[in-house]
């Protein structure tokens, strides 16, 4: 980066942390440091619910996926609307008549304490694992900046975040996530126009989307119901919905957003217009994706986008590398031809552009065998494609201030999850067990805060192994989707089966984690599916219990 890339990079985040820490001061309590007190406003509520999904993953993954596999991830979304009408109807009015800390306390009072540790420790796990992916993300652009150890920046991006959430708790989180988000989105907006401003041979916006849909990116919808495929209307809409219900509606790093706002109506109003946002948004980052799609098959582009690793490749395996190397700059040099006539209005030139991208999505497949055969764990490149843009095309300013966004939105997610793991197993856990009725609210604060240092120290463990992962957006999904499930037909059970009892709500919910984790191992089906069977065994459990 040049020096403009690196003081507009390094204020910001700067900038950041100083904010936060500042908006942490005069922790009073426990119920400041992990409510705000109950003071915020709808706005924040929105921002808060938003940021803390739209991590880092979202804007450096998002692109990636998308140029590898199309607009078809956008229907994951499309369940999610639904589910804020249940959680503002239902959840939302329930958590606030109940004043609790964490979602998992009403289970306590609604059923009985076993099925309140099932579904708290079943979130620990799922948000444990999931923050420590969240880490990763930002460390990628870190390490390929400096040049340092992947392991190494997973320590340092972690150990910055903690100074402020550690300090500020809810309130500080809250504030910080309401300034981040705004840079995020301003930010992103300028990336996608500068990408299409930058198109070559006078292409525009019409062009590059001719250019994605005639290789199939441009695939929003696809209303094929295959139970296999993880993409599609059906999958969006059904394990979308459950997915989201479960996510929003009982994640811990998700109810700590909506139950810090002052009153109902504030609440409500937040997650109504996320329903409403989220979906154009994921969107327009994904069509960022399509976008350069377009861009590299008129520009020569690299065969493996994680430089770092393809110069590895290089020192290991020099002789294979040149060879596949070589053919890769002849397959491209006829994509650039082919996608050229294509735009220049050429009816003929549309076979050979698809069959040339069909010969480099090969070699491409082909370079990644080749790098797992050198010994290199990190042989998929969907989260660099983006970072690889940035890094070559944009003017000296915008490229450290994206580098920034993505470093601030995984800031926002990951400083949620901190917080609300850490809330939980206070509450949960540790309070549960080893009750301070006695002790003063500034003791009850600095435990919160040991408690946060410690989910801190396990989420840097946890990013060592997110290395090994593909898609990061796809990995964190497939992990919630793995525990949301049954955790979301315990709240089910709760709300809408009045006569059922904690033991048999207990015991169907171990079901259907054995249920789920059979199905994720010998891949019955995609993994948003699995939220739908996992809240089902245990809502059809309950059900036939009660009629024996």
């Amino acid at each position: 980066m040049t020096w403009p890339d690196w003081l507009v990079f390094g204020l910001t985040l700067l900038g950041i942390l100083l904010y936060g820490m500042w908006r942490g001061r005069g922790q009073h309590s426990a119920d400041a440091y992990l409510r705000a007190d109950r003071s915020m406003p709808w706005y924040m509520v929105l921002l808060g619910v938003m940021a803390t999904q739209a991590s880092a993953i979202t804007f450096l993954s998002a692109p990636g996926q998308a140029f590898t596999d199309g607009m078809r991830f956008v229907q994951y979304y499309f369940g999610l609307p639904l589910a804020m009408i249940v959680i503002a109807v239902t959840f939302a009015p329930m958590f606030r008549r109940q004043n609790v800390y964490t979602a998992y306390e009403f289970l306590e009072r609604r059923f009985d304490r076993k099925t309140r540790l099932a579904a708290s420790v079943l979130f620990l796990l799922s948000r444990g694992a999931s923050t420590g992916i969240s880490i990763y993300a930002p460390s990628i652009i870190v390490s390929t900046m400096l040049g340092w150890n992947i392991y190494l920046t997973n320590v340092i991006v972690g150990g910055a975040l903690l100074l402020y959430t550690m300090r500020g708790g809810a309130r500080s989180v809250a504030y910080t996530q309401t300034l981040m988000f705004g840079i995020i989105m301003g930010a992103m907006v300028i990336a996608g126009m500068w990408l299409v401003q930058s198109l070559p041979y006078g292409m525009g916006l019409g062009d590059a989307i001719q250019l994605a849909g005639l290789v199939g990116r441009m695939n929003v919808i696809t209303t094929t119901f295959d139970l296999d495929d993880k993409y599609n209307l059906w999958s969006g809409l059904i394990g979308g919905f459950f997915l989201a219900l479960s996510y929003f509606g009982t994640d811990q790093s998700q109810v700590g957003r909506f139950i810090t706002a002052k009153d109902l109506r504030d609440s409500r109003i937040g997650l109504m217009l996320n329903g409403l946002v989220k979906i154009p948004m994921q969107f327009g980052i994904l069509f960022i994706g399509v976008l350069l799609v377009a861009f590299y098959a008129v520009v020569p582009g690299p065969i493996f986008f994680n430089t770092r690793v393809a110069d590895e490749v290089r020192m290991r395996n020099s002789q294979a590398s040149a060879q596949i190397e070589q053919r890769w700059d002849d397959a491209t040099s006829r994509l650039n031809a082919a996608a050229t006539d294509v735009v220049r209005d050429s009816a003929a030139a549309g076979e050979r552009y698809v069959a040339a991208h069909d010969s480099v999505q090969t070699l491409r497949k082909e370079y990644r065998a080749l790098v797992k055969r050198s010994g290199i764990t990190e042989s998929n490149d969907t989260n660099y494609i983006f970072l690889y843009y940035v890094r070559s095309m944009l003017p000296a300013g915008l490229v450290g201030l994206v580098f920034a966004v993505v470093i601030l939105a995984s800031w926002g997610s990951i400083s949620a999850g901190f917080h609300s793991l850490a809330t939980a197993s206070v509450v949960d856990l540790h309070d549960l067990f080893r009750p301070h009725n006695d002790q003063t609210p500034l003791a009850a604060v600095r435990r919160a805060r040991l408690h946060t240092l410690a989910w801190g120290i396990m989420g840097i463990a946890m990013s060592m192994l997110a290395t090994r992962m593909g898609s990061l957006i796809e990995a964190v999904n497939i992990l919630g989707s793995l525990f949301y499930g049954p955790i979301l037909g315990i709240f089910l059970v709760a709300f809408y089966i009045k006569r059922a009892g904690g033991t048999v709500t207990f015991w169907a919910a171990v079901m259907a984690e054995a249920t789920v984790l059979a199905c994720w191992w010998f891949d019955v089906v995609s993994f948003l599916w699995l939220n739908v069977i996992g809240a089902a065994v245990v809502v059809g459990v309950a059900i036939t219990r009660l009629r024996q």
